[in-house]
């Protein structure tokens, strides 16, 4: 058993001075549960002037990577800074030159994690993950170990802080996309640009990462299909509310018939769903085994001292590891090749929102057209807008995707139609 583990940090940004602060706050604690003292040999990041939360030594600071990678000192580095590039040439050569590595890196991880964890294993070193997905919320280490004797069948959640954040403003006080934003991003939830988060990206990362997990099986990430919320209104919302449901956006991995189908968009989601009750930045997992039926994770999706607990959490997995000699005990869990399907084998519910002109026989043409196509109605609600057209919001059965574009390219083209205003898929 090693006296010392020496921790070298490339980033020193949200989450970096999250894992460092942890690192020494914890320093006491954490030696009693890994039997040596992690000590933090080097930090480096491209600004070592900006003051950070935490203070350290002046001399465990560098722009220089190199300083850590190189040092053959250092046992385990922790990668902060995000990205493909340079992160994962990074962390290639510090797995090369013998560290164990953590990262908080989720794309790097949902584009090249095949290649990377193979090699970790291959070296007989441990590349770990945690904080990729979640923040602060266990899921890669259960998905991995605690569920492993289970078929899973199903993740989804809610994945992104941010989206999170923006929908449950426009819920609770009836607020569009566009009024949200500004204050999310005055708050520091949402970035200056906030594509990847709005958009589905980050999400779309997140649920690659757990969908290979789950099913054992590389997920392409090119491959999962994203939307985000910009088009959703306060309309939308109200009526969500009047039908029994709230607005989320969802990342959803399921196993259909040995094949994976893997998705990001807005779901309408009953609010009697566990998923339904968690607002604000906060995440929640829902997974479904054969075993188990059904858990669920639920706690801060991001932060610096949320991001930074999993962080130090593989930290200390792998300070264990080194201890007793048995790293690389879990390495890359994809050992099957499961086919994706495309969005064309999604069956479900769907909430259509239309804005039609006000005259006897609209709701008879749409109805036929919907039928045509093999979509069945459960419900439909109309009023009458200012300018005297109508808004109609029709809540199918469950129909099939090919069948509900179908529908919906036929309803555009009446001349009773004026817009398809929103099409959002219903989640059970």
């Amino acid at each position: 058993m090693k006296d010392s583990i020496n921790i070298g940090v490339i980033g020193f940004g949200t989450v970096g001075a999250g894992t460092v602060s942890i690192l020494l706050q914890n320093s006491a604690s954490i030696r009693r549960k890994v039997g040596s003292d992690i000590r933090i040999r080097k930090i480096a990041d491209l600004d070592i002037v900006t003051p950070r939360p935490v203070t350290v030594r002046a001399d465990l600071l560098t722009t220089n990577a190199d300083e850590i990678i190189n040092d053959p000192e250092i046992d385990i580095v922790v990668e902060t800074i995000g990205g493909v590039k340079p992160a994962g040439d990074f962390i290639r050569r510090a797995l090369e030159s013998g560290k164990h590595v953590v990262t908080a890196n989720k794309e790097l991880i949902a584009k090249e994690g095949g290649e990377l964890l193979p090699l970790a294993a291959r070296l007989k070193r441990d590349l770990m993950f945690e904080a990729s997905v979640g923040g602060g919320i266990p899921i890669v280490r259960p998905l991995k170990s605690c569920l492993a004797g289970n078929d899973i069948l199903e993740v989804k959640g809610i994945v992104n802080g941010t989206t999170n954040y923006i929908l449950s403003r426009m819920a609770a006080e009836g607020l569009d996309y566009s009024e949200v934003l500004p204050d999310a991003q005055a708050k520091g939830y949402a970035e200056a640009d906030p594509t990847a988060d709005v958009e589905g990206h980050d999400a779309r990362y997140k649920i690659s990462i757990l969908g290979s997990i789950a099913f054992t099986s590389r997920v392409d990430v090119s491959r999962v299909y994203s939307e985000g919320i910009t088009r959703i209104t306060a309309v939308d919302m109200q009526y969500a509310d009047a039908l029994g449901y709230v607005i989320k956006l969802l990342a959803i991995a399921k196993q259909i018939d040995g094949s994976m189908l893997i998705r990001v968009h807005p779901a309408f989601v009953p609010k009697s769903h566990p998923l339904a009750n968690v607002n604000d930045v906060f995440n929640g997992i829902f997974v479904k085994g054969k075993a188990v039926r059904q858990v669920m994770f639920y706690g801060p999706g991001a932060g610096s001292m949320a991001a930074g607990s999993a962080v130090v959490g593989d930290i200390v997995d792998i300070a264990r590891n080194i201890n007793w000699g048995s790293t690389s005990r879990i390495s890359c869990t994809c050992y099957d090749e499961r086919p994706m399907l495309t969005m064309d084998s999604v069956r479900c519910k769907n909430y259509i929102r239309l804005r039609t002109e006000d005259k006897p026989r609209v709701l008879a043409s749409i109805a036929t057209a919907f039928g045509d196509n093999g979509v069945s109605i459960e419900s439909v609600m109309q009023k009458v807008l200012p300018d005297s057209s109508a808004e109609i919001v029709w809540l199918t059965h469950e129909a099939n995707e090919p069948d509900t574009r179908r529908a919906l390219d036929a309803i555009s083209a009446l001349p009773v139609v004026k817009q398809v205003s929103n099409w959002i898929r219903v989640e059970e």
